[in-house]
């Protein structure tokens, strides 16, 4: 399940660290036991975001919580689905907002990598999940991993926007703050429908889209193409 050998540059060292971590033996030892007893683990490449986007290729980071929890949905970006599946709540809202900020049309699929291959990370806090339990895998050590992934982002120079949607999102935002780089933080409530359009910052009407665009056109980095199907 978990293969480091397909990463791109740039995350080899941060996940090896992990991995030979007290946190992370013990998180492997925790998947293994799950995999033993049965449990139906998603997605099947945890690490695929890490696999799609090298590290000097970021330039949008889109934090999430964990992974969907039906079958066939996650496939290791977050909020991202597979080719003929339903896009579900979540990410309808993402299109919904979408087209409220830029225009764009809902697209006929609700794949990710689209994105991801213009250097737009697609990370959860957590990067496992088991089958109809959400947030069943939170606090096994997945944390650690994705606190150094974002440590390593916000060190790196090269400016970048993050969106930070939720509260385990937000919850990232002191190790982004502490780098002292000139990285764009954008935050909002999660795109689910519990939230997106509640306070204190609705996910419908952030323009987070737009905005980190802007940013990144600022910097000589270029526009994300959200649009593109």
């Amino acid at each position: 399940m978990i293969d480091a050998s397909v990463l791109a540059g740039g995350w080899r060292a941060p996940v090896d660290r992990f991995f030979a971590s007290e946190e992370g033996r013990a998180l492997r030892a925790f998947l293994a036991q799950q995999t033993a007893d049965g449990a139906r683990i998603y997605p099947p490449e945890p690490l695929r975001a890490l696999a799609l986007t090298p590290l000097d290729a970021v330039r949008v980071v889109i934090l999430g919580q964990d992974p969907y929890h039906g079958p066939g949905q996650a496939h290791g970006l977050a909020f991202s689905v597979p080719d003929g599946v339903r896009p579900p709540p979540s990410l309808r809202n993402i299109f919904l907002e979408l087209r409220a900020d830029l225009g764009c049309v809902a697209p006929d699929s609700g794949n990710l990598e689209r994105w991801a291959r213009q250097g737009v990370l697609l990370l959860n806090a957590v990067l496992t999940v088991e089958d109809n339990r959400p947030g069943s895998h939170a606090g096994k050590g997945w944390e650690q991993l994705s606190d150094a992934l974002v440590t390593a982002l916000a060190q790196d120079a090269a400016p970048k926007a993050f969106l930070l949607w939720g509260a385990q999102a937000q919850a990232k935002r002191p190790l982004i703050d502490a780098a002292h780089r000139e990285h764009g933080v954008y935050v909002a409530n999660h795109p689910s429908p519990l939230s997106a359009r509640r306070p204190p910052i609705p996910f419908l009407g952030c323009r987070h889209f737009s905005r980190a665009n802007d940013f990144l056109a600022q910097r000589g980095r270029g526009r994300v193409d959200w649009c593109r199907e």
